[in-house]
């Protein structure tokens, strides 16, 4: 009773210290209640490969409008760091798995393709501008080598499989206000057909976010995103029509280095603020005159900068039972993508105008793809095979606007009228790959699975304007085998084991990948440039009974053919820095992960995970000299150890749960003479679904959230702008703060 008071007084706190009050619901009351109490994480029972599944309760009690990315960082072996309490401001956004960052691995929305989720991407979106969070059913982790029918041709270290919610057989209204510190206003409402007189059944969906940035001057994030999913039998063949169209503009958090901090303070950021200091630092820098002080470089701080996305996603999906052995599923979908990245840059002047001029990274994505698998059940034999073909044009360019003299720009809008287009590229690529697969139950307790797909992709790039390569160069892989196997134990659990291997296709960009280089350095790779590879052994232990669920696992992860820029000497004339093959990385680790039921209402979780990766091989110029003498030395980005939990509670009614994450220090340079400290962060969620005869209140619920709860300042994202050979200084301006404490309260409520 005490800690029930307790709870209710935490709940009532929150509630008055958020500026205001709001208001969501989830699909259904007894869903969110009687998930929470059975099984939030699910530990991949029956499986051959290490996989554990989020559920949507555990996405529901996060912050309105957090990046479901961060919930998966209690899973072991995740490292997810961002600079935002939600984890969805895109530039600063990092997750990596056993340490492998997210641009080897691989993501899935209902089995469409994401891309590999970097910023820039070429040939997706990040998750949180393909779906929000309120219509996510379950998002699916494999840390090691993902199925063999993930569509991706990047997921050398894991894969993440998102899966949205089916629309309701009754119809409803779903409503949510979430609002909080820095002017945090979330909407959410969702409208569900129920069954209709066709049989079909649909909903759709709108989401509004706004927040102010926590630190800096006048900075917003902001985006809005409407889901719409209706899903209609047709005899034995049942169709998914599907939409999600977002946009999305954020002000960028400066990246600041360990002596900026140092010098100029935690909360150091851009001055959007202050057009004349961002035009007296321009200056400076132009004249050869000295910074304002307190400021010593041009670096220091800018005046402004913000990514804009605009995606739409849609498709079609037919999953038809043939027999009751065969079956078939087919999705054909297609991306597109408007997007810009601003930067206000104090060394290029606007000509008449200010000193400063808004220099743009631009963005447009038109890919039209197609999803079939076929399974085939024979005996004790289940037979699997399918194929992802995709056709991508992707347009890359960088162009510089002008300010006037008494007004900037507005970052937050696309830009038009630019006075220089520096580069301008078109690509393509084309990628064709199939998987094939069969599943053999030996015995009730043994199942083994073995199978290989194949990675074809062609990329292509035209130029425009500039200067970098243009030409075709292709990954084929014609054969990669992946076995696994399952040994049920009964009442003792069970143990598995698996080998996979994967490949990484080219990236298509005028910034990163092989087409980054001159049309000289790009001729003399071509031929030699190997695509990034991956075997993987893992194997482990899970075990269940009425109050405990939990997994043991170890892996050994051989990483060859990395891919880095580096100097070739004199024979490449004109641009010294083109991708090579430098080497490998070799990863041994440990992840266990468990639930404990302490009562009927309080719940236990954690994980731990050991990893230690480390370069194989020193970086070599294309003379043979050492540029980096790394090998041996531990990769940038990957703590050894990580410690995760949750204690949670519910009653069905009260409900509340402390998360904490202990995350070891991180080395943000090649050579490891740079790292930032290891650090704890605790986030707290407290709420009360309401039951009474009143309808204004039955089916509400309230709900508090505290991120960062003890306020700790520490560093978050590694890396922002790209890891360096070295920092003996502490000038390496590519790290990232993590927010500090804020509060948020929800109300949600079904109709």
């Amino acid at each position: 009773m005490q800690l029930r008071l307790l709870l209710s007084a935490s709940a009532l706190a929150l509630c008055c210290a958020a500026p205001a009050f709001a208001a969501e619901a989830e699909a259904t009351a007894a869903a969110t209640n009687e998930a929470a109490i059975e099984e939030v994480v699910v530990y991949g029972r029956g499986e051959t490969r290490q996989v554990q599944t989020i559920q949507a309760v555990d996405i529901l009690v996060a912050t309105p409008g957090t990046s479901p990315l961060k919930v998966l960082s209690q899973l072991p072996s995740v490292n997810f760091q961002s600079a935002d309490a939600y984890g969805s401001y895109e530039w600063a956004v990092r997750i990596s798995v056993r340490g492998f960052n997210q641009n080897q691995m691989g993501f899935t929305l209902d089995g469409v393709p994401l891309g590999d989720m970097s910023y820039g991407n070429h040939n997706g979106l990040h998750i949180s501008r393909a779906i929000t969070s309120e219509n996510i059913a379950s998002a699916e982790l494999a840390q090691g080598a993902g199925s063999l029918s993930t569509a991706s041709s990047s997921n050398l270290g894991g894969t993440l499989k998102f899966t949205s919610i089916d629309p309701s057989n009754k119809f409803g209204v779903l409503t949510a206000l979430t609002t909080g510190s820095d002017a945090t206003f979330h909407g959410f409402v969702r409208v569900e057909t129920g069954d209709l007189p066709t049989g079909g059944r649909g909903y759709i969906s709108y989401a509004n976010q706004t927040a102010e940035k926590w630190k800096g001057y006048g900075g917003e994030q902001k985006q809005t995103q409407i889901d719409a999913k209706f899903v209609q039998p047709i005899g034995p063949v049942t169709t998914t029509t599907f939409l999600n169209v977002s946009d999305r503009a954020e002000n960028d958090y400066q990246d600041v280095s360990l002596n900026m901090i140092k010098r100029l303070g935690y909360n150091i950021d851009n001055i959007k603020n202050n057009w004349t200091l961002a035009k007296q630092i321009a200056t400076a820098y132009q004249t050869g005159k000295p910074m304002p002080s307190p400021f010593t470089t041009v670096d220091d701080v800018y005046f402004d900068a913000s990514g804009l996305r605009k995606d739409t996603l849609g498709g079609f999906t037919a999953d038809w039972d043939i027999t009751k052995s065969l079956s078939a599923t087919a999705t054909v979908y297609r991306h597109t993508n408007k997007g810009m990245g601003t930067w206000f840059t104090p060394y290029v002047p606007t000509p008449g105008g200010a000193p400063i001029a808004e220099r743009t990274s631009e963005y447009n994505i038109d890919r039209l793809g197609f999803l079939a698998n076929v399974t085939y059940v024979v005996g004790d034999h289940t037979i699997e095979a399918g194929i992802w073909t995709e056709d991508n044009d992707f347009h890359h360019a960088r162009r510089f606007y002008g300010n006037s003299v008494d007004k900037p720009r507005d970052s937050l809008k696309f830009q038009s009228g630019p006075f220089f287009t520096q580069w301008e590229y078109n690509f393509n690529t084309k990628t064709n790959n199939m998987y094939l697969q069969d599943t053999w139950r030996v015995s009730d307790a043994l199942k083994v699975n073995f199978g290989f797909k194949t990675i074809n992709v062609e990329n292509e790039a035209v130029r425009l304007i500039g200067t970098n390569a243009v030409g075709s160069i292709k990954v084929d892989e014609g054969f990669l085998p992946q076995v696994g196997f399952n040994y049920d134990l009964g009442a003792m659990g069970e143990v598995f084991g698996s080998y996979g291997e994967n490949a990484r296709a080219f990236v298509s960009s005028a910034t990163s990948g092989p087409f980054s280089t001159s049309q000289a350095g790009f001729e003399a790779i071509k031929t030699k440039l190997n695509p990034e590879t991956s075997k993987t052994i893992e194997g482990g232990y899970r075990y269940r009974n009425e109050n405990f669920q939990g997994v043991l696992a170890l892996y050994h992860v051989k990483f060859d053919n990395r891919i880095l820029g580096t100097s070739t000497g004199a024979a490449i004339v004109g641009n010294p820095t083109v991708l090579t093959n430098v080497g490998g990385v070799t990863s041994d680790g440990l992840e266990f992960a468990g639930t404990y039921r302490l009562t009927d209402d309080w719940k236990l979780s954690g994980s731990y995970s050991f990893n230690t990766s480390t370069y194989d091989d020193d970086v070599r110029n294309g003379a043979g000299v050492v540029t980096a003498k790394i090998s041996g030395k531990t990769i940038v980005d990957a703590p050894e150890n990580m410690l995760k939990g949750t204690l949670s509670y519910d009653d069905g009614a009260l409900y509340g749960s402390l998360n904490g994450s202990y995350t070891d220090e991180r080395t943000y340079t090649y050579t490891g003479d740079a790292t930032v400290p290891s650090v704890s962060v605790f986030d707290l969620t407290v709420g009360y679904r309401f039951k009474s005869d009143n309808t204004l209140l039955n089916g509400l619920e309230v709900q508090g959230n505290v991120t960062n709860l003890l306020d700790e300042q520490y560093i978050s994202t590694v890396g922002s702008a790209g890891f360096g050979n070295s920092d003996p200084t502490g000038d390496g301006q590519t790290l990232m703060v993590g927010a500090p404490r804020q509060m948020f309260v929800t109300l949600r409520k079904q109709f």
